[in-house]
């Protein structure tokens, strides 16, 4: 019998990157072609079909020593390379609220 997360479909619609939360201190981290991890977005490995996501996400969920939770999230590549985060989700995750904090008096 085949689980049910197994049965998940994957659907890509462009370039993606496997992220999660480092183990020790749950900041986001990112998958590298080095099979690592990395707080720096540019150095994430970038997936363009299910097939390479299928792969690179596996991968991740077997180093459940480095980080926790890992899945595909969408990434914008620049014209000049630079990998920005394809959602407010992600946009967030890395970078925090997207409203200015009071200031305290």
């Amino acid at each position: 019998m085949t689980s049910p997360l197994e049965q998940k479909k994957l659907k890509i619609a462009g370039p993606s990157v496997v992220t999660a939360n480092r183990t020790w201190d749950g900041i986001v981290v990112y998958r590298t072609a080095g099979r690592s991890w990395s707080a720096d977005l540019s150095e994430a490995a970038i997936v363009r079909n299910s097939d390479e996501a299928k792969a690179l996400l596996a991968e991740s969920i077997a180093d459940d020593v480095g980080a926790i939770g890992p899945y595909i999230a969408p990434v914008q590549v620049g014209t000049d390379g630079r990998i920005e985060p394809g959602n407010l989700r992600e946009q967030i995750r890395r970078t925090g609220v997207t409203i200015g904090q009071p200031v305290q008096a």
